[in-house]
């Protein structure tokens, strides 16, 4: 009986890996059989020989930045001002926070159409700039719970309150508090919130679909209405971007702890 418990928990572990690597193993090898005679790169070489992959990718990398940095700026004062001046306000901020997880990305991308069109006072997607401010905002609030989550974490796990103390006790105002005192203390948690940001931004569709713009989301979708393999090594190397964000989390998270134990 004890031996059949102990068997349990990796039979669901194996359950799990199965069914989570075998469609991956299907079709890292279907983008592998270009040619007949055997397994090749072919279809990994024609998409990086593929100029619109190197700017479609170079595009939503720089989209995915411009949004870490907005994203940090708009939610780190927010946190630190909730958590230490505002605690009654902390469960309706988590409300507004957890909304994009439930409104679908379509109807924020439709609400923005709808106010920011040509027709109205501020015609944002009648230039590419526009659409670009617009696509960063949609991006922004797409990744919003992971950003304040990650933030919120790293706030938690420090003493902000003793620290803003003694900071404010010895003059410092409180823009210098939040840059210099607060900001490298959960520097480990605001990269953890930007590497999944990055790693949701590389990989949408929706919103930089409907305000057409050259992202790498929707060069996916072009090369998979006239291209079989391709679209499969595309698959394979976005799942590789996501991957290298998660490992550079448990890396980052791995040195903090380093970090902490030597302090102490």
């Amino acid at each position: 009986m004890k031996r059949n418990r102990r068997l349990l928990p990796w039979i669901c572990l194996s359950l799990g890996a199965l069914f989570f690597l075998l469609p991956l193993i299907a079709t890292a090898e279907f983008s592998l059989s270009l040619r007949r005679e055997g397994y090749s790169f072919d279809a990994y070489r024609y998409v990086f020989a593929d100029p619109d992959f190197i700017s479609s990718f170079s595009y939503s990398a720089l989209i995915a930045l411009c949004t870490i940095f907005v994203g940090t700026i708009l939610v780190l004062p927010t946190v630190y001002l909730v958590r230490l001046r505002l605690p009654w306000l902390r469960p309706v901020v988590e409300f507004i926070v957890l909304l994009p997880l439930i409104v679908p990305p379509i109807i924020l991308v439709f609400g923005y159409l709808r106010m920011f069109s040509s027709s109205s006072p501020f015609p944002l997607t009648g230039t590419a700039r526009g659409s670009d401010i617009l696509l960063i905002c949609g991006y922004v609030t797409l990744t919003l719970p992971y950003m304040y989550r990650a933030i919120d974490t790293g706030l938690q796990a420090i003493d902000a309150r003793t620290l803003t103390e003694a900071a404010t006790i010895l003059g410092a105002r409180p823009a210098t508090i939040l840059i210099r005192v607060i900001l490298p203390n959960i520097l480990v948690s605001i990269m953890a919130g930007a590497f999944l940001t990055f790693a949701v931004v590389i990989g949408e569709f929706v919103i930089a679909s409907l305000l057409t713009r050259p992202a790498f989301g929707p060069y996916i979708q072009k090369i998979g209405v006239a291209k079989a393999y391709e679209p499969a090594a595309l698959a394979i190397l976005s799942f590789i971007i996501t991957w290298i964000a998660m490992g550079l989390i448990q890396l980052m998270a791995h040195f903090s702890r380093n970090v902490q134990r030597e302090n102490r």
